[in-house]
């Protein structure tokens, strides 16, 4: 793991406060591509591209936004490799669109002078050749909505009668569950690890309460909350629960959470988006301060086809203003995406 220092790339070790926790970096590129072009980037199709780790589940979310508003067609994608070594987040080849070979080659094309981590996701702009965008909260955001002329999927996975209660919502699921995890696996101290982890589970003995009660996060609609618990969800078995020591109990023993992350993961699409092997590739090869010897588990053994039964104990009805969810093609999943017809800080 390193970052860019004046816009020189060095090696240094994941950021700890004065109690050996870990604190994660805040993002630096915040542009906001509008739909009428007001913040001076406007929507179109083909002008921006997506950089992604699949292993990354702060780029989960944007994929998964991605396929969910058929946007593949309007927004290209690239792949980095999953492991992120001595020169952070890599490509398996060179870069068609940029020619580089490592993410934080683009930090250093749209500021020379950057300070900071070479992070994913990142929002690219193919027209002024720099980062729009690198905060995967932002980025859904705008999937969500500002491309809308440009699909017929008009799902709205933030509207605007439940927005307070799914920031509320994403405030207490971020801090305790999907930053949670890294405290715990980064925790340089005893007392550090042990607060964040006892913390993990505190939040998923409350999401499991919930979820007895009402089929997702916010009542009886998929919302924006329940994709940004979803790639946590997706890693905890295979990732958290062993190399971050996020171990008192495994997701499976958790019904209601179990059986609603299969629903979510059956949603048309979506399972396109998960990339197991890589999680696992990507963590217990990456992080040698934790697992030095980079050997990765063969396990566990994870089904998420299974019959969830939340649709028999809670049905769904649609979302106002949003278009019904229906199968649809998965988004092609080549190691670089570059069409040709118009075609709160993260990775680590």
């Amino acid at each position: 793991m390193g970052l860019l220092i004046d816009g020189e790339w060095t090696n240094a070790p994941p950021p700890q406060g004065g109690a050996g926790e870990f604190v994660r970096q805040s993002s630096t590129f915040r542009n906001q591509i509008t739909a009428n072009g007001s913040s001076g980037f406007k929507a179109a199709v083909g002008r921006y591209h997506l950089y992604v780790a699949r292993a990354c589940p702060w780029c989960h979310r944007t994929m998964i936004y991605r396929v969910l508003k058929r946007l593949e067609n309007v927004i290209s994608i690239s792949f980095v490799a999953p492991a992120m070594l001595e020169q952070g987040w890599t490509f398996p080849d060179p870069d068609p669109l940029t020619g580089v070979r490592h993410i934080y080659e683009l930090y250093q094309q749209s500021d020379p002078l950057f300070t900071g981590h070479a992070t994913v996701p990142v929002l690219w702009d193919k027209e002024t050749h720099a980062i729009v965008n690198n905060e995967s909260s932002d980025i859904i955001r705008m999937l969500n909505t500002e491309f809308d002329e440009f699909t017929h999927e008009l799902t709205n996975y933030y509207p605007d009668a439940l927005a307070n209660e799914i920031d509320e919502v994403n405030s207490r699921v971020y801090d305790a569950i999907n930053n949670g995890v890294y405290r715990a696996g980064f925790a340089a101290t005893q007392t550090a690890y042990e607060t964040a982890a006892k913390q993990v589970f505190a939040a998923l003995d409350w999401v499991e309460d919930r979820l007895q009660r009402q089929r997702y996060l916010v009542g009886d609609l998929i919302t924006e909350a329940d994709w940004r618990l979803f790639p946590t969800l997706m890693r905890f078995d295979a990732v958290y629960y062993g190399h971050f020591k996020c171990n008192i109990r495994n997701l499976r023993d958790y019904p209601a959470l179990w059986g609603y992350t299969r629903e979510l993961y059956q949603v048309p699409g979506v399972a396109s988006t998960v990339a197991s092997d890589e999680y696992k590739a990507h963590y217990y090869g990456s992080h040698r301060n934790i697992n030095p010897t980079g050997i990765v588990p063969i396990g566990p053994e994870l089904d998420f086809t299974t019959p969830h039964g939340r649709a028999e104990a809670f049905p769904r009805r649609e979302a106002a203003s949003a278009t019904p969810i229906t199968a649809f093609p998965p988004a092609e999943d080549a190691t670089v995406e570059v069409p040709t017809i118009a075609q709160e800080s993260q990775g680590w």
